[in-house]
């Protein structure tokens, strides 16, 4: 069994804990799946009224919250999915193609 932290695109699928054991939370905090994004979001704060209602709809947890204000989006764990644009009500998200 291998830790989260020694596994890489070189491990083989015989050398992964089964899913059944697993014995290491939030190892996701580790991994950048941001990457495949192509479309991003864009916050708008000056448009942000701090309702975070896009907090809970974020399948990613992307939108970190501090002192109840939502802050940047985390583009390391954000997949593009728009999710946020759609339930903003004030307009604070735009949903642009990401330039790589």
């Amino acid at each position: 069994m291998k830790k989260a932290a020694e596994i890489n695109e070189h491990t083989s699928w015989q050398e992964l804990t089964p899913g059944a054991e697993i014995y290491e939370p939030a190892t996701s905090k580790l991994v950048n799946t941001g990457d495949w994004r192509t479309m991003i979001p864009v916050f708008l704060e000056d448009k942000c009224r701090h309702c975070l209602l896009c907090v809970p709809f974020c399948p990613d947890s992307s939108i970190p919250v501090k002192n109840g204000r939502r802050e940047e989006f985390d583009f390391m764990h954000c997949k593009g999915c728009g999710i946020c644009y759609k339930v903003c009500p004030f307009g604070a998200i735009e949903f642009v193609r990401e330039e790589k």
